[in-house]
């Protein structure tokens, strides 16, 4: 399994990777959250974040908040702040686990070993009220009928059912697809084609809601 180390203590960023290595882990690690960011963005077969909080460019907690926008990745931030109120902040912007430093890696492993080992554990069919959804096959069933989603086409639905009530703009919808983006106008064609195939009147719509100026909600 691939985990993505955002570390910039570089003694420490080497430590965890050899040790995390002897255990059959591959670890892509980088300092600069920026360039981190970027390659989880073009790489979809990451299974967990390993974060540090203090970190050059932007704060951990923003790079947190910022992968839970398109992500629902395991994150496991490691901090030398292990006061509560950082514990607190970091499960509020989407953290999984909160390990505060110095700690033994053998602690990160069993930590690691217990999210994958809840995320594989989950089913992967999931019902959103009349849409049965399975990711393993990246199927949508409606009513028990299945719906012919593009791979685009898709991958928006699920971004929109992931983030159900909330209105996600079209730059959250870009940075989601990645190297699938076309332009906003693409955006919104996709979109148009998703409420056709799921019978969704654009006019009185009863799942996409059109926010005027901004992007769209997925009405849960």
């Amino acid at each position: 399994m691939k985990i993505l180390l955002i570390e910039d203590d570089l003694v420490m960023q080497k430590l965890l990777a050899e040790y995390l290595e002897n255990y059959e882990y591959e670890i892509d690690a980088f300092d600069k959250p920026k360039e981190a960011l970027e390659a989880l963005k073009k790489e979809s077969n990451y299974s967990l974040v390993i974060l540090d909080l203090m970190l050059p460019q932007m704060h951990g907690f923003d790079v947190c908040k910022k992968i839970r926008q398109s992500s629902q990745i395991p994150i496991i931030i490691s901090s030398a702040n292990g006061n509560l109120g950082d514990k607190v902040v970091a499960y509020e912007y989407g953290a999984d686990d909160f390990l505060a430093k110095p700690y033994d890696p053998k602690e990160l492993l069993l930590k690691i070993n217990a999210i994958l080992k809840r995320v594989q554990n989950r089913v992967s069919k999931r019902v959103y009220g009349e849409f049965a959804i399975d990711e393993d096959k990246m199927e949508v069933l409606q009513d028990g009928h299945l719906i012919e989603f593009t791979r685009v086409e898709y991958k928006i639905f699920i971004f929109l059912i992931n983030n159900s009530d909330k209105i996600v703009s079209r730059a959250m919808i870009a940075s989601y697809l990645g190297d699938l983006y076309s332009s906003d106008r693409g955006i919104d064609m996709h979109i148009s084609n998703i409420r056709n195939k799921i019978f969704d009147d654009s006019k009185s719509s009863k799942y996409i809601k059109s926010v005027w100026g901004v992007g769209y909600k997925f009405i849960g």
